[in-house]
This record gives C-alpha cells, structure tokens and sequence, in this order.
C-alpha cells in the first residue's frame, strides 16, 4: 500500500468489524498507527494485534462519557498523541414508526448521535495542537433519503450529519471535519438485509445505479482520504457513497 498516512495516529470506534475494521486495516496499511475501540474487546484486542504497526486497542461503550474519556487518554498516550477520529461505531433499528419503543429510539439516538459527539468531545482537546487533525463521522445515505420504517435511524445519521458541519464551523481551521455517507454496505450489521423478511422482498437492488451491494474497503478508501492531506482543503463536506441511491 502506500503512506497517505505516514505519521498520522488515528482513533476508530466501531472498529471490531464492518467499516470501522475495514478504515483501521486501510488507515494501518498506509502508516497510520490506530487505536481501535469497540464494545467487542476480543474482536479489537485481535484487530489490533493484526495491524502491521503497533497501535492500541480497548473495549469502550460510546454512549458513556467516562468510559470515553478514558480510553480516549489512554489512546492519546499509548499513540503519542491524536490528530485523526473516525466515528463509525453505530447501531440499527427498523420497523414501523408506531410500534417503535421509546426505548429503542433512545438507543439508536444514543449510540449513534450522541455517542459521536461524546467521542467527538473526548477526542478533540488531544488534536487541537496537531498539524492537519481530521475527524470523519459516518452518518447514512438514510440521512439524505430516507426509507419507511427507519425513523429512528435516519433521525441519528441526520443528526451526525448535522453534527459533522456544526463541528467543522466551530473547529476550523485548527480540525477539518467531513461527513460520510454509506449506502447499503456488506457489512454484518446489515445481514439480515439480505434475507426477505417474512412480509416482502430483501432490499431491491434496483434503487441503486450501480446495482450492488457496496464493500466495507470502499468506504474506508473515501474515509483514508478525507483523514490525509490530500483533503487538506476539505470541510464540513457530505460525501454519499451509496451506489447512486440519492441521485437515482
């Protein structure tokens, strides 16, 4: 690979599996040193060890404060310090909008709205005094377009894309800030997608141009971008890299 990223020492929550395991492995290959987090401390603890430079890695809740300040110290020290944050960690509920419980909508609010802003908080005293620190939030093509049945969800990744430009206002110019959004990724998060549901078809691919499902190495590659200095003069963007779904 090459080194975008020489240097750069890169905090990825979510980073067990899916897209945040894929940014840790990509961000890694081009000669970042990452401190991957997850609730799953097996899956980053094997992560991390998998990684061709030494890197850190701890099991953290994203929707608790002190649990994220702490791993995030521990980051800061362990890396030598921060200037990039990957905000992937994320959860999914779909259903009816008057069946939903209140209980699920704050979790799905919590874990992906302000659990982004919590780790956001942590992170961004660690990189006010790097050169080019980056943060990428992950938000949804469900941000810009969204399906029945996904209220709860498509309110978070509205809200992280929000976020995202709120941030890249108020941080510039010392932390560039960047919004992604993914379409229907291949990622374990999303199996169930695959299968019909008792009531109707999988998702039809037919909303989609490219016609495909989309790989987590795809939207990691956008993500490396947005982290390296090639997007120096890239802020409070929205990418959506869903395989034509929001123009089509």
């Amino acid at each position: 690979m090459g080194a975008r990223l020489e240097g750069r020492r890169i905090v990825v929550t979510g980073a067990a599996s899916g897209i945040g395991a894929a940014v840790a492995r990509l961000a890694a290959a081009e000669g970042a040193r990452v401190a991957c987090l997850d609730r799953d401390a097996a899956g980053v603890a094997a992560l991390a060890a998998s990684l061709p430079l030494s890197g850190y890695s701890a099991q953290v809740d994203v929707t608790d404060p002190d649990a994220v300040k702490r791993a995030i110290n521990a980051a800061a020290k362990a890396l030598g310090a921060i200037d990039g944050l990957v905000n992937s960690a994320g959860i999914v509920a779909l259903g009816p909008v008057d069946e939903m419980t209140i209980d699920t909508w704050r979790k799905v609010i919590d874990v992906n709205l302000t659990g982004t802003f919590i780790v956001s908080q942590a992170t961004i005293p660690h990189m006010r005094n790097t050169l080019d620190a980056a943060i990428v939030n992950i938000a949804s093509a469900q941000a810009l377009m969204p399906i029945a049945g996904a209220s709860a969800y498509a309110a978070s990744k509205g809200g992280v894309q929000s976020l995202s430009k709120a941030l890249a206002a108020e941080l510039a110019p010392a932390i560039r800030v960047n919004c992604i959004c993914p379409g229907l990724i291949d990622t374990p998060m999303n199996a169930g997608l695959k299968k019909a549901p008792e009531d109707g078809p999988p998702v039809p691919l037919d909303r989609y141009a490219l016609r495909r499902w989309g790989k987590p190495e795809e939207i990691a590659a956008s993500i490396v971008y947005l982290l390296s200095k090639d997007a120096s003069y890239v802020t409070g963007a929205t990418l959506a890299i869903d395989g034509g779904r929001t123009f089509h």
